[in-house]
């Protein structure tokens, strides 16, 4: 849970359905006794499973050493292969290159963001089924860094849309 731009640990927003899935898991084998039919496997519209907190960090921080890694090697296939096939389809690593050219050109170092929690301006968050978004910044000085991702659920989360900028930090 985040509360103020701070993650607090805990059993979260998905412990209730931990126990609706342990009540399904002990009533499934009864219905199938009794003849009855068992529910249909979820569809490829089922809602996503949400990360938790430390899956959501892990998949930001991912993010972050690829555009890191893409603009000290000037190579963002890694970046783009990260991505879901809508992305791959809508950038090229060219593109990729242009859209990350003033960072890469005032030399900014994203490896720091690496060792900072950030603070979260959108909390990760299901914005459609499938799509989890996260919007923030690493203070770090002398200029923070903000990001906006979307993720999209496709057997696993894939990034789907990108924004990383410098801001200027509050005084």
């Amino acid at each position: 849970m985040v509360t103020g731009g701070r993650i607090r640990f805990g059993p979260g927003r998905i412990a209730p359905a931990r126990l609706i899935l342990a009540a399904l898991a002990l009533a499934l084998p009864q219905q199938a006794a009794l003849g009855q039919a068992r529910p249909a496997a979820p569809g490829p519209a089922a809602q996503a499973p949400a990360p938790d907190q430390l899956t959501s960090l892990k998949m930001l921080w991912s993010v972050m050493a690829a555009v890191d890694h893409a603009n000290r090697t000037g190579n963002y296939s890694v970046l783009r292969d990260l991505g879901t096939a809508a992305f791959q389809s809508r950038n090229n690593p060219a593109n990729l290159a242009a859209i990350f050219a003033s960072l890469r050109d005032r030399n900014i170092d994203l490896s720091d963001t690496l060792i900072v929690t950030p603070v979260w301006e959108i909390a990760p968050n299901m914005v459609q089924p499938r799509v989890l978004r996260m919007r923030g910044s690493f203070p770090l000085r002398p200029a923070a860094i903000a990001f906006d991702l979307l993720f999209a659920w496709d057997g696993g989360w894939r990034l789907e849309g990108i924004a990383v900028q410098t801001q200027p930090n509050p005084r």
